[in-house]
């Protein structure tokens, strides 16, 4: 018999609830537990497939240290395996009974081991020692990462990984590589029993969010109200962060045409930047397209990959950055629609990067499912948007047609023809019926 305490709404912290499980019930919620579990992380990690890596290999491979399975022991990667164990021994050491929170983490691994295994899509052929201390060394040595970032006095000054900022650099696009992920359960469960510093007070994945800060767009208090916190590793941790909140236009036909922006600016429809609560939230509003601000860096391909990549691997997860991409690739065609984009400060990097933006979409280019697509709604509102703006049909007539002045007066006059011959036409018609 199972007693459980409890205070529910409305009654004293002295009262308490006795639960009485019966041996057989014991056994079955064991088990629809147990299944549960094990349905909710499974196949969370794949390959990326070669066909998509081979066309940036830098951008799916790890280049300085791996993390979990997949590139356990590769020949380029070694170099670095003695550093992730002077982090363990770093974070292990902050308290005297090293013996004992080493047991603790060791045994809460071999309990997690099963849950481990079903994480990846491909078979583990490891034996269970071998996975517990990688799983051990790799989860400590990300907590000690991420402590070290926060934590300017735990940081030694021969520290490869942060005197160097080329490597620092690499070093934090090999953590959100698709294929070097470690469950986020693994981490929690760690961080749960090895000595934390006092001058840490934050959750781990606030830490986990300050390490990853530049990658993630968008203002720091709207991060916080818009996060959620169910993820499986840092990578959708990351991908969390780019979640849209607003719900998906609905479109009469599924399609997603659209002009590029400098075609769409000369139709009389205008582009807004706008302050969102995620970066995906891009909206038309009364012949305004409204875009929260871009800013493109040195993370920025890498990071788009990886989360296309994840998309793509997870079995029905909506397609929400992969639409992204394939919306701006629409958008940002040359160099005059950066320009506009900049202008509009919709793209906050100088001209000077233009070139840098436009290879950046080109590259990302990818194949996409219209009923797959999250903005198809979105551009069949920019596509049958009229304009009354005479401006704009001036433009259109000019690019249309010829630069001569002449040329356009007489389509001007073949339009005002056209209109009075047919409202004379109806005028006569009333007159003759009426």
């Amino acid at each position: 018999m199972e007693t459980e305490s409890r205070s529910p709404r409305g009654m004293h912290v002295g009262d308490y609830v006795t639960v009485e499980i019966k041996p057989e019930d014991e056994r079955l919620i064991l088990s629809i537990k147990q299944h549960m579990e094990s349905v909710s992380i499974s196949n969370c990690v794949c390959r990326v497939p070669r066909t998509v890596s081979r066309k940036s290999v830098t951008s799916y491979l790890p280049d300085l240290v791996s993390i979990g399975p997949f590139h356990h022991g590769e020949a380029k990667l070694i170099a670095t395996e003695d550093k992730k164990w002077s982090y363990l021994n770093a974070l292990l050491s902050r308290k005297p009974n090293l013996e004992a929170t080493l047991d603790h983490c060791v045994s809460a691994l071999k309990e997690l081991e099963p849950k481990v295994r079903k994480f990846y899509v491909e078979k583990i052929n490891r034996g269970s020692d071998e996975l517990v201390k990688m799983m051990l060394v790799d989860g400590c040595f990300i907590i000690e990462l991420f402590l070290k970032y926060s934590i300017k006095v735990l940081k030694r000054r021969d520290d490869p990984f942060f005197n160097k900022k080329d490597t620092f650099f690499r070093l934090r696009c090999d953590i959100i590589l698709l294929e070097n992920q470690i469950p986020f359960f693994v981490l929690q469960r760690l961080f749960s029993l090895v000595p934390i510093p006092t001058q840490c007070t934050r959750p781990l994945i606030d830490l986990a969010i300050s390490f990853f800060r530049r990658m993630i767009p968008g203002d720091d208090l709207i991060l916080q109200g818009n996060f959620r916190q169910d993820f499986n590793h840092l990578l959708d941790l990351i991908h969390n962060c780019y979640l849209p909140t607003r719900p998906e236009v609905q479109p009469r036909v599924a399609k997603k045409n659209l002009h590029c922006a400098t075609k769409i600016q000369e139709s009389g429809i205008r582009f807004r930047k706008v302050t969102a609560e995620s970066l995906l939230d891009i909206k038309f509003v009364r012949g305004v397209l409204e875009i929260p601000p871009l800013k493109v860096h040195e993370y920025t391909e890498i990071v788009f990959r990886n989360l296309i990549a994840l998309e793509d691997c997870t079995p029905d997860r909506p397609m929400y950055v992969t639409s992204y991409a394939v919306l701006m690739g629409k958008l940002v065609q040359s160099k005059k629609d950066v320009r506009l984009l900049y202008r509009r400060r919709i793209l906050t990097n100088g001209l000077e990067r233009r070139e840098e933006i436009l290879d950046l979409f080109k590259k990302l280019h990818v194949k996409l499912n219209v009923n797959d697509f999250y903005y198809k709604g979105l551009c069949e509102q920019v596509s049958e948007y009229k304009t009354a703006n005479w401006g704009a049909w001036y433009k259109q007539m000019k690019q249309r047609h010829c630069r001569s002045p002449l040329a356009i007066i007489l389509a001007i006059l073949l339009l005002v023809l056209t209109f009075t011959g047919t409202l004379f036409t109806v005028l006569s018609f009333s007159h003759h019926h009426f």
